[in-house]
């Protein structure tokens, strides 16, 4: 499955078409032929030297020699691995950042009559239990998002190769709105299984009174009062609300970042520097972020009544809700994940830069493609 996959990669629309993200070895130097063949059989010429094809035998952890410049290959085991490691450090980190706006919100949403906005949300709040009662659930905010952004990130760039390989280069081109969404709907169906029992958990800490005020004290009581069905019954409407969710985070941001290369940045993304692009990462992801925010905002109602309300299933809480309340603390919600969004792709982007790994630009029109249409230059 993995050369497989390596292959794929390696032939993917979306490795980069002109940057540093060159998976091809170079041709030795004739001097440099000298030295590697002492004690070795004679070459008999340079022409006995050509690159080396990738074969299908070869075993996959040589494979993923890294070229010059980069510390992994793209599609490689160590590409995607990393791209996790980045998942877990931005998703991890921002969740935890804004745990206090987090548990403001879900207070909104499950006691509309005592916490009335946002501001008295945070008065009311503080008033009752203090400045450290604003982080309560931070342990399975941690815990939580940053499995979450493990399998999001990871599985996000394993589904691209993969999707975009079955429907082949040109396709994949065509079509990457599609893929996008695709191959972001499937990682995160992995990452809400993995998300799930923390997310329960925070939301019991946050909105039940007098509960627990730490993880190692709502594990247990949780266990005892509903069994370990009480870390999953939130799992069907967390799926509602992170997949659409993450559906328009991902394709959303990738189109966002093609436009604004095309049509806002004044030269081309290979002319930019790492600052200049990361500034452009973080200005996609804001607007990615207030899209997500909306589309996915009632099923996020749902899952925060749902964990407070013992026994009572999604469709009982929407309609217990109403449709009107389905959208109470809306406005706290786009702020929090459009700066949440924002800063998960400028870390994320950072993490690329700082590991030295492939950062492949928008994609461009196959050459194959360009043909048929009859296209010429830059599209």
């Amino acid at each position: 499955m993995f050369k497989s996959l390596f292959e794929s990669a390696q032939n993917s629309t979306f490795r980069s078409p002109f940057t540093s993200v060159n998976c091809q070895a170079a041709t030795p130097a004739p001097s440099d032929l000298a030295l590697a063949n002492v004690g070795s059989p004679a070459v008999s010429s340079l022409d006995d030297v050509s690159p080396r094809k990738h074969s299908p035998n070869h075993n996959f952890a040589a494979a993923a020699a890294a070229p010059l410049g980069d510390s992994c290959e793209f599609g490689s085991n160590k590409y995607f691995l990393l791209c996790g490691l980045g998942g877990i450090i931005s998703c991890g980190s921002t969740h935890t950042m804004v745990v206090p706006l987090d548990l403001v919100k879900c207070r909104l949403q499950v006691d509309p009559a005592k916490y009335k906005s946002v501001f008295n949300g945070f008065r009311v709040s503080l008033a009752e239990e203090g400045v450290r009662g604003l982080g309560k659930g931070w342990a399975p905010t941690f815990i939580g998002y940053s499995m979450q952004g493990l399998c999001k990130f990871g599985l996000y760039e394993v589904f691209k190769v993969i999707y975009g390989d079955a429907i082949g280069e040109e396709n994949a081109f065509l079509y990457r709105t599609g893929l996008y969404l695709a191959s972001s709907a499937s990682a995160e169906f992995f990452a809400d299984i993995a998300l799930a029992p923390m997310e329960a958990a925070k939301v019991k800490i946050q909105t039940t009174p007098g509960f627990a005020k730490t993880l190692r004290e709502a594990l247990p009581k949780m266990t005892a009062q509903e069994g370990i069905g009480a870390f999953y019954k939130g799992l069907v409407p967390l799926w509602m609300r992170q997949i659409p969710y993450t559906m328009m985070k991902f394709a959303c941001f990738e189109r966002t970042l093609e436009l604004l290369y095309k049509y806002v940045v004044p030269k081309p993304r290979a002319d930019c520097t790492k600052g200049e692009q990361l500034i452009v990462t973080f200005a996609a992801g804001y607007i990615a972020g207030v899209f997500c925010a909306i589309v996915s905002h009632p099923a996020d109602t749902v899952v925060s009544k749902l964990n407070q309300a013992k026994g009572a299933s999604a469709l009982d809480v929407a309609k217990q809700l109403g449709w009107a309340g389905l959208w109470g603390g809306l406005v706290p919600r786009i702020v929090m994940i459009g700066t949440l969004t924002a800063a998960q792709w400028f870390i994320y982007d950072a993490v690329k830069v700082t590991l030295r790994m492939p950062r492949p630009p928008p994609p461009e029109m196959p050459e194959s493609l360009k043909k048929k249409l009859g296209v010429t230059g830059e599209q």
